[in-house]
């Protein structure tokens, strides 16, 4: 990621922090209807919590952006643990496509195709390193 997409990705994100729970709703809503099957890996319950720790997660990612050998640790433990709930690669689409879509729907005309690129470039680079993480597990597992 350039430096510039970090800039775009912090700044397009902080707007939405305040509105972090109705944001989540809208991530789960838009994921459910992408993928109703989904759901089912939700067993808790309570997605008020769960969408509290998808911002959390977000934001905790944002900030170390520019720091990589911080974040790929993380990235990697998160892929380990999404793994042991039953998240395969194939979800992974479904989750960058819903988290678009609420990004496009949460920052209207500020979601601009330069801003689209900058988080998809964000998303790929998370979806990959936690499917590395979950892959490590599995190899570890057998």
């Amino acid at each position: 990621m350039t430096p510039h997409q970090v800039h775009l990705i912090r700044s397009s994100f902080e707007p939405l922090k305040p509105l972090a729970a109705t944001v989540a709703q809208s991530f789960y809503a838009q994921l459910f209807t992408r993928d109703a099957a989904l759901r089912a890996l939700f067993r808790g319950g309570d997605m008020g919590e769960q969408g509290a720790r998808l911002m959390q997660m977000l934001a905790a990612a944002i900030d170390l952006l520019d720091r990589p050998a911080s974040l790929t640790p993380v990235l990697l433990k998160l892929g380990q643990r999404h793994a042991g709930y039953g998240v395969v690669d194939a979800h992974y689409a479904s989750v960058g496509a819903a988290l678009l879509d609420t990004l496009s729907a949460g920052l209207g005309d500020a979601f601009t195709p330069e801003v689209r690129e900058a988080w998809t470039t964000m998303y790929g680079h998370v979806a990959k390193t936690m499917q590395q993480g979950a892959t490590e597990a599995q190899a570890m597992a057998a």
